[in-house]
């Protein structure tokens, strides 16, 4: 009876937080709509309600299955720990981030869920405004259905970015990084902070963003002087090398003498241990080609692991269809046009993938992990879109970079 009243109460806090976050966003978007005269409260409204509904589907999910939310809630509150104690990488930085709010003002875990998937949904907003600033047009896909709200919308980017865990910080970080690096100077507080949260959780995650920052920069916009190329390159290059410790550290190579050998045999010992769990699949044994595929499109319908695995399987075919649209041949010629941040994107994306396919044996790691990349190759294949779209209203005209200045 206690344990019913406790748990009426705990949603009941929950009810009155979900208006608190609400009337937050909307002054989050006002300061948005003054930088981008393009962006839409109604339809960031309606993707902020339906990321609770996963929410709330997730919390109903780790109430009948075992699920890390309860471990990130359970652990802050050991006795005899400080919050400077969790003031690490991986899975502690997490319960940093959570100790205050549980320690100090009293969440419950219910509250924590909803707090790490209001993040999560910070997320799809500078998803949203990475597409939107960038690619000013409609693309219709599949004859009539909008691509931007299709991808925005997709379930199983928002169920696994909608709960306490690291999900929903790594994938907001990431969108957050994303959307900086086209105007550091201006948005060098985004960039600071994106940065820390994909390094404090991931980073060998940083490791590639980092990399790939930098040959966006030295690549990047003639406008950017020499001076401050090697200024922003130089700044990078320290952090990775003040961090590498904790970069390594992650696959156990800290003290290697040979990373590559070394590395080798950690994916080796790390796959196979993942290939023994119950949706586990023979990710050692297959070709490159079978690796990526793998990662990117299964589960599809022939080994869906059950009722969820069929929902899945269905975005996956998605997925699949969308990147068919990439097979022409002027793909190739438009790559080596493309702006530096669809280089980026695609590099960053296949980096992420390449790694992440040889330590990955079990489909249900791959279902939550990948969430944390798909949208770099949408931006890819949305970029494509448009550009081919333009082609078709405007032969002259190379790329949409170049035709936003000749608009200008």
């Amino acid at each position: 009876m206690l344990t019913d009243i406790n748990l009426l109460f705990d949603i009941a806090q929950v009810i009155f937080l979900i208006p608190f976050l609400y009337l937050l966003n909307q002054e989050i978007f006002k300061r948005l709509k003054k930088r981008h005269s393009f962006f839409s409260f109604r339809l960031m409204n309606s993707l902020f309600f339906y990321h609770l509904i996963f929410g709330a589907v997730y919390y109903a999910y780790a109430s009948l299955n075992p699920s890390d939310s309860h471990r990130y809630f359970s652990v802050p509150q050991k006795e005899g720990k400080e919050w400077m104690d969790f003031a690490t990488t991986g899975t502690g930085f997490i319960d940093f981030i959570s100790y205050p709010f549980i320690n100090y003002l009293g969440f419950s875990y219910e509250m924590m869920m909803l707090l790490f998937t209001w993040m999560g949904f910070m997320g799809f907003v500078y998803a949203y405004l990475i597409f939107r600033e960038n690619i000013p047009y409609k693309i219709k896909v599949f004859r009539k259905i909008n691509l931007l709200p299709l991808i925005l919308f997709l379930p199983n980017m928002h169920f696994w970015t909608a709960s306490l865990g690291k999900g929903a910080p790594i994938f907001l970080g990431l969108m957050m990084f994303a959307y900086a690096v086209r105007k550091p100077e201006q948005n060098w507080q985004k960039l600071l902070l994106g940065s820390l949260l994909v390094f404090c959780i991931r980073p060998h995650i940083f490791l590639l963003v980092a990399v790939v920052a930098i040959l966006g920069i030295l690549l990047g916009k003639k406008e950017i002087a020499w001076k401050k190329k090697l200024i922003y390159t130089g700044i990078i290059t320290g952090a990775l090398l003040i961090f590498k410790d904790q970069i390594l550290g992650v696959v156990n190579l800290g003290n290697s003498q040979d990373l590559i050998s070394d590395f080798l045999a950690f994916t080796d010992k790390r796959s196979d241990s993942l290939g023994q769990a119950s949706s586990g699949i023979a990710m050692s044994e297959y070709s490159l080609f079978e690796k990526f595929f793998t990662f990117w499109f299964r589960p599809l319908f022939f080994d869906a692991p059950g009722f969820f695995g069929v929902i899945v399987s269905a975005e996956n075919l998605i997925y699949l269809l969308l990147v068919v649209k990439l097979f022409k041949r002027n793909f190739f010629s438009f790559i080596k046009i493309a702006p530096v941040k669809v280089k980026m994107s695609l590099l960053l994306f296949l980096l992420c993938s390449f790694a992440m396919t040889f330590v990955m044996s079990n489909l249900g790691i791959i279902i939550r992990q990948k969430t944390m990349v798909m949208y770099f190759l949408f931006f890819v294949i949305y970029y494509f879109l448009a550009h081919e779209q333009m082609l078709k209203n405007n032969p002259k005209v190379r790329t949409l970079q170049i035709y936003h200045r000749k608009a200008a």
